[in-house]
């Protein structure tokens, strides 16, 4: 199959920065997610209408938006790209989420769609980032923090697997860009004012 470069780069993004958090709730009846809790167009802001369901409807969504662009990259363009640029191009699927450009850029935090694309990458990779998430999310009731420990420790995980330097320095940058979506949090955890999840 011959697409250039650019183009699937293109499409990741796109099928990426679709805005479930954004289009699902409207469709449920709850209006503007941006007008709820937080206001960010992401899966925990969406648990904050009270509705479980919808909550988890848009949770499988932005983890397919990171998993299936990287799984079709890899069925299909394996003999066109190194490991590297294919890890890349699935990677814009990530950025399409954080920046839509149906949203004027301003999209969700990525980590449920990184959690996708780690599922597509090595999906023991992804389920030890979904155990970590859990342990700090049970035991501490904060989703930011769970995410902020994940994304520390995935760069770290991932040399386990050996992955080459190259591919623990793309993780390395992503989990840094996640985690500044994340400097509000941040500060709401260190003056202890952020939201605790309610299960």
């Amino acid at each position: 199959m011959e697409i250039s470069l650019p183009i699937l780069i293109l499409l990741s993004y796109f099928f990426g920065s679709i805005p479930f958090a954004y289009i699902l709730p409207k469709l449920f009846g709850f209006g503007d997610i941006r007008n709820i809790g937080s206001g960010n167009i992401g899966t925990t802001n969406v648990l904050r209408t009270g509705n479980k369901t919808l909550t988890l409807i848009v949770l499988l969504f932005d983890v397919l938006k990171g998993f299936f662009p990287l799984i079709i990259i890899q069925i299909f363009f394996t003999k066109n790209f190194s490991e590297l640029i294919l890890l890349l191009i699935g990677s814009t699927a990530i950025l399409g989420h954080i920046f839509p450009i149906w949203l004027k850029f301003k999209g969700g935090k990525g980590v449920a769609t990184y959690i996708g694309y780690l599922l597509a990458v090595n999906y023991f990779l992804g389920i030890l980032f979904i155990l970590s998430w859990l342990i700090i999310a049970v035991l501490k009731r904060y989703s930011s923090l769970a995410s902020i420990v994940a994304l520390i420790l995935l760069p770290i995980i991932s040399l386990l697997f050996s992955y080459e330097k190259h591919i623990f320095y793309l993780f390395s940058i992503i989990s840094l860009l996640l985690i500044f979506k994340h400097y509000l949090n941040i500060i709401r955890l260190i003056n202890n004012t952020e939201t605790k999840i309610k299960f």
